[in-house]
């Protein structure tokens, strides 16, 4: 049996979640920064439309197969041998998508892509192509990035995390400032190079303090179980799908707002409406990593499912006093800077995401549990569904033509998000029971 103070309480999980939380609200933060300050540029519309619609989504896109090295690093840099293992396989998937970017951006791939598969607006087609080739540090940063902070969340550093994704917004905020004044500088430009130098600094950042984190608890860790490569794309492959599928939605969204109802407009404000969305969920997201820290520390899975509980309903109760109130109102007119008939589009438009803070902080729950006992597939198979459902809801939105592809768009979104959530929970439903079963549970590898 545990002693009582070796279990876990409520004071360190809030202790390993709010730095993580703080991070990912300030980065939360990048997008509506950029919104607000790109309305209130010339030609808002074609512009948010260039980022919101076309640049932001094909660059998470072909940064995908890194976007786990986050959980993947949390989870498996236990040791240096493991340490360098990953290393060595972030930096060459690195400069393998950095490679792609420069295809997309640079060649003639991009008016097929864009032009062709996409189908934007042609307004847009220019503005997006300039912002691409902005963001070509872009896929390395965030490799770079997440696979540092997972060690430093690792070995007990997510405060750092945190300072560091200050940096990242402080960056963004000088640049976007600097753009503002200026007031020539098209919108495009000055959004693409607010969050491609913002990625640098905080990049640069967890570099420096790293290394420290390296020398003194990486290096002399113990080896109780070498990683092995095998063992370690096990582990990344089925996530690394997860996130080219989960990413690779976002341009079929772009693509089919522009073949619904207003396109312009709903493309303008996909990124408006989803920072919004994101901001509220953001700390739900935190909550992934927390769960796959602490989750086999004795105690620590009622008091997770607790909080998770806590969580879901405190932000989707938020959205709603937002979609509700006029605060509404305040965000999307005087924040964001929106003017009618935009404005009134982006209102409406947030009750199709009502579920969607709440569906986070469960996602966070499962997908964690899952994790801990390296049940990567399930991820896959959820995100799997996830794309089924949304390309269901969004091809009867383009063959029905009746309803704005905003509110198309959320809804897919919304629909989907659940379907991945009930299936997580099926799939963890055997390791939920043993773990809350397990009330004696010392600390676990």
């Amino acid at each position: 049996m545990a002693e009582a103070s070796d279990r876990v309480t409520r004071k360190q999980i809030l202790k390993t979640w709010w730095p993580l939380a703080v991070s990912w609200l300030l980065m939360g933060l990048e997008g509506p920064l950029v919104s607000l300050v790109v309305a209130r540029l010339a030609n808002p519309e074609i512009h948010l439309a260039a980022y919101g619609g076309v640049v932001f989504p094909l660059a998470l896109f072909i940064e995908a197969p890194i976007v786990m090295l986050l959980a993947a690093s949390t989870a498996l840099s236990k040791d240096w041998p493991a340490y360098c293992r990953i290393r060595r396989f972030m930096h060459i998937t690195s400069a393998s998508l950095t490679a792609v970017h420069v295809l997309v951006a640079f060649t003639p791939l991009y008016d097929l892509v864009v032009g062709g598969l996409l189908g934007v607006p042609t307004e847009v087609l220019g503005p997006a192509r300039i912002g691409l080739m902005i963001m070509l540090p872009w896929t390395w940063s965030i490799a770079y990035r997440r696979f540092n902070q997972g060690v430093l969340i690792r070995f007990g550093h997510s405060l750092t995390v945190g300072f560091g994704t200050g940096i990242r917004l402080v960056s963004n905020a000088v640049i976007l400032s600097i753009g503002y004044l200026v007031g020539s500088i098209e919108g495009i430009v000055v959004a693409t190079a607010a969050v491609a130098t913002s990625v640098v600094s905080e990049a640069v950042y967890v570099a420096i303090r790293v290394r420290p984190v390296l020398r003194n608890q990486v290096r002399p860790a113990p080896v109780e179980e070498p990683l092995s490569l095998a063992g370690f794309f096990r582990f990344y492959i089925p996530l690394s799908l997860t996130s080219v599928i989960l990413l690779g939605i976002r341009p079929i969204v772009s693509a089919s707002l522009s073949r619904m109802p207003l396109p312009l407009e709903s493309l303008a404000l996909w990124s408006v409406v989803g920072g919004l969305i994101f901001l509220l969920r953001s700390v739900s997201v935190a909550s992934n990593e927390v769960v796959i820290a602490l989750i086999g520390e004795a105690g620590a899975p009622r008091r997770l499912r607790r909080f998770t509980t806590t969580l879901a309903a405190t932000t989707g109760t938020l959205l709603g006093i937002v979609t509700v109130t006029g605060l509404s109102r305040l965000w999307f007119g005087t924040v964001t800077g929106l003017e009618e008939p935009l404005m009134s589009l982006a209102r409406t438009s947030l009750w199709f995401a009502l579920p969607l803070p709440v569906l986070s902080a469960l996602q966070s729950w499962y997908q964690g549990i899952v994790l801990h006992g390296k049940r990567t597939r399930s991820i896959t198979e959820a995100v799997l569904i996830y794309l089924g459902v949304t390309a269901l809801v969004l091809g009867v939105g383009i063959a029905w033509s009746g309803m704005t592809g905003l509110y198309v768009g959320l809804l897919s979104m919304s629909l989907a998000e659940a379907a991945r959530t009930a299936w997580l929970a099926w799939r963890s439903r055997r390791m939920q029971r043993a773990l809350l079963a397990d009330t004696s549970r010392g600390p676990t590898a």
